[in-house]
């Protein structure tokens, strides 16, 4: 799961002095002198859930966070998407760069269909505390999407925002995550951009070394007082078949405002 028991990650360093002196000593390493595998902090991914983990990838390592297939409906619309994809790359031990891509997706709005590759995005997570211990976690992450989409895929215009996540452990398997984002999204009705702000709590349970579920809440505002307000639910679950390898699977359902009715989706996180 994505949110970690860091207080856990503490109580094993002071365990260990020597191995606490190596951690300590993380700053050293970057994408040119890759953080030894020894040294890698437990997986930690930016999916299944909406709220984003304030935890970054080694120095040196790369993660794959894809969905194998994701499907939303809403009203007569439908969209599939298919081996949408998160690649990371980490910069330094506190830094990694992401590249967010969707390779396939198909829209039917019940008269025509369109199908092709997305848009894509470039994302920078900074982690501010926490990375390799600590009760709690708190990163930066700014993003600019690139209008890259097939054509009636998207909207052809540059977007971009900031994410705000933080982490913390609430002991006995449990763990909460809070996010804040701003987002600033081209508005075709008024041919100018607006603000979304988008706040979320996700609380995960971890049912032993293996399974965990995840329960989750979304909000989001915009600034043009004529678009509603959106409310999400999210429930999941992961499976860590081993400390390097994550599937998931997980479904939002859309309570209030403009949001899709129902997502269902399924995906995987390998890091190497």
């Amino acid at each position: 799961m994505k949110l970690l028991s860091t207080s856990i990650i503490a109580l094993a360093l002071a365990a260990t002095p020597a191995l606490a002196d190596e951690v300590a000593n993380k700053s050293d390493y970057s994408l040119s002198n890759p953080t030894p595998k020894a040294l890698w902090r437990p997986l930690s991914a930016d999916r299944p859930d909406f709220t984003e983990s304030p935890i970054t990838v080694d120095a040196g390592a790369v993660q794959l966070e894809m969905s194998i297939a994701d499907y939303s409906k809403n009203g007569d619309s439908n969209t599939l998407g298919i081996a949408l994809a998160n690649l990371k790359v980490g910069l330094l031990n506190n830094t990694d760069i992401q590249f967010v891509y969707d390779p396939y997706v198909k829209q039917d709005d019940g008269t025509t269909s369109t199908d092709g590759s997305g848009d894509m995005q470039i994302r920078l997570k900074i982690n501010l505390w926490g990375n390799d211990g600590g009760d709690t976690a708190f990163g930066i992450m700014p993003f600019i999407k690139i209008p890259t989409a097939s054509d009636g895929l998207g909207n052809d215009k540059t977007e971009g925002g900031v994410i705000f996540p933080w982490g913390t452990d609430l002991g006995d398997g449990y763990g909460l995550g809070l996010m804040f984002e701003v987002d600033f999204n081209f508005d075709e009705a008024t041919n100018d951009y607006d603000t979304d702000f988008i706040g979320t709590g996700v609380l995960g349970v971890d049912l032993n070394d293996q399974w965990g579920l995840y329960f989750e809440g979304i909000a989001m505002f915009n600034s043009d007082s004529a678009v509603d307000n959106r409310t999400i639910f999210g429930v999941g679950t992961t499976c860590a078949i081993n400390d390097n390898f994550v599937w998931d699977l997980g479904v939002n359902i859309g309570l209030s405002g403009d949001v899709d009715d129902t997502q269902v989706f399924t995906g995987i996180t390998v890091r190497f």
